[in-house]
């Protein structure tokens, strides 16, 4: 009685005896496979041959989705780079908040721009940066431990910019002394495109700048 040999058994067999197609080689040019590129019957050789371009496409591929990814953050880490030397520039403390927004602005091309700060000595009354701010706003500073990306969905925060009505999406950073578990202020950017800062976008960068502008800041709180 012949034994019935399905597909998976003579791929197992296959699989056990590697040397089969050495031992057997006039087989390989008579193995006809369709190729799915051509839409007609090639040989095995043509196909492997057919495999491997496929390969080295997909490769080429995800080497130049590796390159712009790359070029993006060097574009990004020199826009950063140039941002902060715009900070360190200024001589004069109280001109901090106007070149830290407006550099921002410029720099990242985000439309618009805020910050409001707290706690500062008495010097800094009256200024647009110190403007009142209200305890939920406080509360809700300090309970930032990232940066927040989402849609408008009519923070006081928001009021603070040029043109609120314009705004669709916003990243609020807190701005706080390293760990202190209060923040002094909150640095706000806003949008009137629903994609540019999303939920789900990762916030990284957004968490240097607010770093960044903390410690540049900081400077006003003596």
């Amino acid at each position: 009685m012949t034994a019935h040999l399905d597909s998976d058994s003579i791929a197992d067999y296959l699989l056990d005896h590697p040397h089969f197609f050495e031992e057997h080689a006039e087989l390989l040019s008579r193995i006809k496979l369709t190729s799915p590129v051509l839409g007609r019957a090639i040989s095995l050789q043509e196909r492997q041959m057919e495999i491997l371009r496929e390969k080295i496409k997909v490769q080429e591929l995800h080497m130049a989705d590796l390159l712009r990814i790359a070029q993006e953050n060097d574009e990004i880490t020199n826009k950063f780079q140039s941002w902060t030397r715009s900070l360190l520039l200024t001589r004069n403390v109280a001109d901090l908040p106007r070149a830290l927004v407006d550099n921002l602005h410029s720099t990242f091309n985000v439309p618009q721009v805020t910050l409001r700060l707290w706690n500062l000595p008495e010097a800094h009354a009256g200024s647009w940066y110190t403007e009142a701010v209200s305890d939920d706003a406080h509360i809700f500073a300090n309970g930032l431990t990232a940066p927040f990306c989402g849609p408008n969905n009519d923070f006081e925060a928001v009021a603070w910019l040029p043109d609120p009505s314009a705004v669709k999406s916003v990243a609020i950073l807190p701005l706080r002394l390293g760990a202190a578990p209060e923040a002094y202020g909150l640095l706000v950017l806003g949008s009137s495109d629903p994609s540019r800062f999303s939920a789900d976008m990762g916030t990284d960068f957004l968490t240097r700048i607010g770093e960044t502008a903390s410690a540049a800041l900081s400077s006003l709180l003596h």
